[in-house]
């Protein structure tokens, strides 16, 4: 998968890069990193599924937070630095 496919598939879910980066508990620049390295096979399963989830109006918020999975808010800091990802 692309990067760009990645991207707009994180568009789709309704999520930023960095708000994907924090609910996969990992750093946004990792995220962006994936420009260059290519987007892992895993990275790109969850990005395709949340994507068809909220496009099927399914509220992945809420199941994974039933699922004891809380969405972590970024900090004010990671949204500065991802300010110009989206």
């Amino acid at each position: 998968m692309t990067y760009e496919e990645f991207q707009r598939h994180i568009g789709k879910a309704g999520l930023k890069l960095y708000e994907f980066a924090h609910l996969m508990g990992m750093n946004p620049t990792s995220i962006s990193n994936k420009r260059r390295q290519g987007v892992p096979t895993h990275l790109a399963v969850i990005a395709v599924l949340l994507g068809e989830m909220a496009e099927r109006g399914i509220d992945f918020h809420e199941l994974l937070a039933r699922n004891g999975i809380a969405h972590p808010e970024p900090c004010a800091s990671a949204e500065g630095l991802a300010e110009g990802e989206s």
